[in-house]
């Protein structure tokens, strides 16, 4: 099973629920760190990287020599990546989605392929925690390639947790698609509501079934309650604002480990994901 935690915004708890859970249930586990701007799972997890290599997108390069500038590949492309002015062809990289499209439709034959760089992928291991992540290369924009290369190293078998960017944007998007279930993490707050409502409506476009966590849940109002009822969104698990989870996140440690009664709380959290994922499938 492939679940994915995600939020509205960021600060809301996502690490925290995605490495406590990882090294609170048994068996086989994975987690993927898909929040490749700024990738923190890491941090708390502390494992021995066994493997690095730099993931690179394709983007076009023109012959000169072979174009006739018919303007083909700077029309189909929608991103503006290609312009042809005058003899000479300019190219964009920053600005290329790697589709491919240029190529297909050059009659000359005059655009090839090269790979640029977008940042580096790292593998590991934890006690049994399989982990994976993506660092984006400073100044870099396209984040959803390095974030479905991350997501491509997943195995079949076990538990694959997915740590997803904040927000509802493409990176978002790609780090939630095609997993078994959503796990939104909130604050009750107005900002947390505000944005919690923005997550729930793109979850509800990819048709994947949710539950929420709500962090720090003895602040701000019953707001988000009301909406989660409202809704019908299950709230699977409520973390208290205490002094001694606020601890071991400062020492950048897993709070499961200090307080181990919340393990038995994170292996319940599993195992109501599984059915409410097993009858999401079965309505399908």
């Amino acid at each position: 099973m492939i679940i994915s935690i995600a939020s509205g915004k960021g600060g809301t708890g996502k690490t925290t629920v995605a490495t406590n859970l990882a090294v609170s249930v048994s068996g086989p586990v994975q987690l993927l760190d898909c929040d490749v701007e700024e990738p923190n799972a890491h941090l708390f997890l502390r494992p021995t990287i066994e493997e690095t290599k730099t993931i690179t997108t394709p983007v076009p390069e023109i012959d000169l020599e072979k174009c006739n500038q018919c303007k083909k590949c700077m029309e189909i492309c929608r991103f503006k990546a290609i312009a042809v002015i005058g003899d000479t062809v300019l190219t964009f990289p920053e600005l290329c989605h790697g589709c491919g499209g240029c190529l297909a439709v050059c009659p000359e034959g005059a655009i090839t392929e090269k790979g640029r760089d977008l940042g580096v992928l790292e593998v590991g291991a934890m006690n049994g925690v399989s982990f994976i992540h993506g660092r984006l290369r400073v100044g870099e924009a396209m984040s959803p390639p390095l974030i479905r290369a991350v997501r491509e190293c997943s195995r079949a078998g076990g538990l694959t947790l997915i740590d997803a960017p904040p927000g509802t944007s493409c990176p978002v998007i790609a780090a939630m698609k095609d997993t078994d279930f959503v796990l939104l993490v909130t604050e009750p707050t107005p900002f947390g509501l505000h944005d919690l409502k923005l997550a729930v409506e793109a979850v509800k476009i990819l048709d994947i079934p949710m539950g929420l966590v709500i962090n720090r849940a003895d602040i701000g109002d019953d707001a988000v309650r009301a909406y989660a009822q409202a809704e019908g969104l299950p709230i699977l698990m409520e973390i208290p604002f205490d002094r001694q989870i606020a601890e071991s996140y400062s020492r950048g440690e897993m709070f499961t480990l200090a307080m181990p009664e919340w393990k038995d709380r994170f292996r319940a959290l599993a195992e109501n994901i599984q059915t409410l994922a097993e009858k999401g499938a079965g309505e399908k």
